[in-house]
């Protein structure tokens, strides 16, 4: 019964309004991905300031503006970071398109070839490829599209940087700040303050990686799991250097 919903869903998924749906969709840019990183960032680095100052044994005061500056210049500086990437992208397009333009408007001929080359190492040949070229290059701007996917293996439909990097922001400020919740509750007894703070993250770490699974096509239990180790990992050193840096130069300085 299972196998037999399993091939009519395969079926349905190839009639050809649902095969336009799909290569639409393809085409379209998401930012959750950028979203899912910036968040697992914010929470890991947020978290480890919270556990190196509980392991330094430091006043919960110094917890709060420590996670809060870390918040806002870290998120800040990640969001840049993509933001520039994305523009580099959109900048080595930009110049990759003119470059073939003038390819294509100098050297036609050459260019010609090229594209005939490509599809014959697809397995075109004889007047089947002679169609598939003079197809492509009697359109110019398909033939420059044609240039840079497949000679050059670039994608045509780019991110827009401001919202990478929106994303990306939003993403760190959001899962960063649930780190530092339990520290902001009024009438918390201070002793519950690291431990709610690890449970919170601990069940950031999870969520975020669930989402990080659904963005990479990964089975998102293991992607959790996978996260939260790596998270807790990175938590459990930044605890620990906080412990040998209070044994090391005492609770004087503070």
């Amino acid at each position: 019964m299972s196998v037999s919903h399993d091939v009519h869903k395969l079926h349905a998924q190839h009639e050809a309004a649902a095969i336009e749906l799909r290569l639409a969709a393809a085409k379209q840019n998401s930012y959750l991905g950028d979203a899912v990183l910036g968040a697992i960032d914010g929470c890991v680095t947020t978290f480890a300031v919270v556990a190196g100052t509980a392991g330094a044994g430091l006043p919960v005061k110094v917890a709060i503006i420590l996670g809060f500056a870390n918040l806002v210049a870290d998120g800040f500086s990640m969001a840049a970071s993509n933001y520039q990437r994305a523009k580099s992208e959109c900048q080595l397009l930009a110049r990759a398109r003119a470059e073939e333009e003038m390819h294509v408007r100098e050297v036609p001929d050459g260019e010609r070839e090229e594209v005939r080359q490509i599809f014959r190492a697809k397995g075109f040949r004889g007047e089947v490829l002679e169609d598939i070229v003079a197809g492509i290059t009697s359109n110019r701007d398909l033939w420059v599209d044609t240039m840079l996917t497949e000679e050059l293996g670039l994608r045509l439909e780019l991110p827009k940087p401001w919202l990478a990097a929106l994303a990306t922001f939003a993403g760190f400020m959001l899962a960063g700040l649930l780190p530092l919740l339990p520290y902001l509750l009024p009438n918390q007894p201070q002793s519950m303050m690291f431990p709610l703070s690890a449970v919170a993250t601990a069940a950031t770490f999870f969520g975020v990686g669930i989402l990080k699974g659904g963005v990479l096509r990964h089975p998102p239990l293991r992607s959790g799991l996978e996260t939260l180790l790596v998270g807790g990992a990175a938590a459990a050193m930044a605890y620990a250097v906080g412990i040998l840096l209070r044994n090391l130069v005492g609770t004087t300085l503070f």
